[in-house]
């Protein structure tokens, strides 16, 4: 390993740790009202099937995190998804329309 590596390694991963944590939580988050929204379910039953897999969301973002190839990569995966995500759910929303 190189020298540089040596030292870019502690950053990495504590890039790695706040990204499963932070961004796992807000990709969780997004997920959740996604789902609140879009399940063809009653009004009660989305919300608590959504909470519940918000917790699956977020065991396979830390998976996935830590199986990236660099915190930058999982950095964008994370973003962009969740973006994706967070538009879906609440631009419908914001036009008064409610698939």
């Amino acid at each position: 390993m190189s020298k540089q590596r040596l030292l870019d390694f502690p950053w990495s991963t504590l890039s790695r740790v706040l990204a499963a944590v932070l961004g796992g939580y807000a990709l969780a988050y997004t997920a959740t009202a996604f789902l609140t929204v879009y399940l063809p379910l009653a009004r009660g039953d989305r919300a608590v099937f959504a909470s519940l897999a918000c917790f699956a969301v977020w065991t396979a973002v830390v998976i996935y995190v830590f199986a990236a190839r660099s915190a930058g990569r999982a950095w964008l995966g994370l973003l962009g998804l969740g973006g994706l995500l967070a538009l879906a759910a609440f631009l419908p929303t914001e036009f008064g329309a409610r698939p």
